[in-house]
């Protein structure tokens, strides 16, 4: 018999038993998946415990003196904590509570909600991603409506997980179309990369614009043009 199935599943890190339970439930774990339904009471708090010893492995793997420098003695537990209950926040804890209310007035008109700041992490590199969001809806009799501060808390739930911009875009149509039922949807972000500005190429000025249209923004090219042609502009 191996030694993993020796060892009782208490004494197993953290992420083990929790990469265990994902895979027996055949369900993928990548970097911009929610993984909240397979994490147990109390052990966010372990797993941020398990994130600082690797943490604190790696500062000293770059040859940083952990234990005199006092800049970096607790780095470990600051970056720890600022991954799983900040920045990744998105990944460990469930969707926030969001009150849906049905359209009494039956409401068929484009709305607009925007521009939404939100903060993310490139997945390739862990650099920061910052940019800005809007989203128009076209609702019909049978959607649901949500309060206005509900677009930003859904936002930052999913841009709160290493992510790529063009993944990230669509993940926030299919939560949003899951949640409101409209005829259509449609998302646009524009976003600072800091893999591009901090590293690699250093371009400070590069940007990236990205869209997602669903329902009837796909199929009315003069519904899709009215929403773009309201998005405020920069002045060049």
């Amino acid at each position: 018999m191996s030694t993993k199935e020796n060892t009782p599943a208490t004494a197993l890190p953290v992420s083990t038993r929790i990469r265990e339970r994902i895979k027996a439930a055949n369900k993928r774990f990548h970097a911009n998946d929610n993984i909240s339904d397979f994490i147990e009471e109390g052990e966010l708090t372990e797993l941020q415990s398990e994130v600082e010893s690797k943490l604190r492995e790696v500062l000293q793997s770059l040859v940083i003196d952990i234990e005199h420098d006092h800049n970096t003695q607790d780095t470990a537990r600051r970056v720890a904590k600022m991954y799983i209950q900040e920045v990744f926040r998105g990944r460990y804890h469930p969707a926030p509570s969001v009150t849906e209310f049905p359209n009494v007035e039956n409401l068929k008109e484009l709305m607009i909600v925007g521009p939404i700041t939100v903060h993310s992490a490139c997945s390739h590199h862990l650099c920061p991603i910052i940019g800005k969001l809007w989203i128009g809806v076209m609702p019909n009799a049978h959607s649901n409506l949500i309060g206005l501060s509900k677009y930003a808390r859904l936002a930052h739930w999913v841009m709160n997980r290493p992510q790529i911009q063009e993944e990230a875009v669509t993940q926030i149509a299919d939560v949003l179309m899951h949640k409101m039922n409209p005829d259509g949807l449609a998302v646009v972000m524009e976003a600072d990369h800091f893999c591009m500005h901090w590293r690699g190429v250093k371009d400070a000025d590069s940007k990236m614009l990205n869209s997602v249209m669903r329902g009837v923004f796909l199929k009315d090219t003069h519904l899709r043009r009215e929403f773009l042609s309201l998005l405020p502009r920069k002045e060049k």
